[in-house]
């Protein structure tokens, strides 16, 4: 039978085996998902050792850039994103690498929570992995504009200059943004930790800002409760694009594209326990 695993370190909490066991169940691919805890040392040993028999892989924190120096070659988007979060070995044996983590952003706003993004105005607040992930598929939506904010200014002018040929994109620092945007999306890990972004809440224009967290967790994460008291139109967190990034990845390696809405409602029914 088809192997797959998820690598990270630690990756004891992962979610990865069970939306595929589910997606697999769904579409009737007879395929077997498991953890593999890759030491911090030799990410790329192991999974050579893996691809000796495996055929995929999604790779989490805080492997994603080894993983996209293991492969062979790369999607557009994952070339853009500096990082490869799905692992998927040809024909050939050799080993292609995919970032689906924007896609899955883009589909979780658009198709569950109905968020259109054309001409919109986009906020989003941290420079690191995730926002670099997340920037193509988010300009190939045609916004009006894109704003990384960032505590450290550099990073995110850095990044803005990386993209400035897909669209309209700018950096900031936290402080110097007042005027209301239509959708935030907090690409830091400051809600891990119970701590927000530096930003004004004149950002938030009640009944009109969405917000979007791409953390998520049992209670409603620190910035989803702070946007929730600024009145937001719609606040929502990251367990969505979890699940959509696991379908793209899962449609890449068996041409079968799952319903994720199924799977989605059992994650949050088990997130709920």
């Amino acid at each position: 039978m088809d192997q797959y695993v998820v690598f990270g370190n630690p990756i004891g909490h992962s979610k990865s085996p069970l939306i595929h066991r589910l997606f697999a169940e769904q579409t009737g691919q007879q395929l077997e998902y498991a953890t593999l805890l890759a030491p911090l040392d030799d990410f790329a040993g192991t999974a050579r050792r893996f691809f000796a028999h495996g055929r995929g892989a999604n790779v989490t924190v805080p492997f994603k850039e080894e993983a996209y120096r293991l492969c062979d070659s790369l999607t557009r988007r994952a070339q853009r994103a500096g990082a490869v979060n799905t692992l998927c070995k040809q024909a050939d044996g050799s080993l292609l690498g995919d970032n689906t983590d924007g896609a899955g952003l883009v589909r979780d706003l658009r198709v569950n929570a109905g968020v259109g993004l054309k001409g919109k105005r986009i906020l989003l607040l941290g420079a690191g992995g995730a926002v670099r992930g997340a920037l193509e598929p988010l300009l190939a939506e045609q916004p009006a504009s894109v704003v990384i904010a960032n505590r450290t200014v550099e990073k995110a002018e850095q990044l803005a200059a990386a993209f400035a040929d897909l669209g309209p994109v700018s950096a900031s620092g936290y402080d110097w943004l007042e005027e209301s945007v239509d959708l935030i999306i907090n690409a830091t890990s400051a809600s891990l930790s119970g701590e927000l972004p530096a930003i004004s809440a004149s950002l938030v224009e009640p009944g009109r800002t969405v917000c979007y967290d791409m953390m998520y967790g049992k209670e409603p994460t620190t910035f989803c409760r702070w946007a929730s008291a600024q009145g937001a139109a719609q606040v929502l967190d990251g367990l969505g694009m979890l699940a959509e990034q696991a379908a793209e990845a899962f449609f890449l390696w068996r041409g079968v594209r799952p319903d994720s809405a199924p799977v989605l409602a059992e994650l949050r029914r088990q997130l709920a326990l």
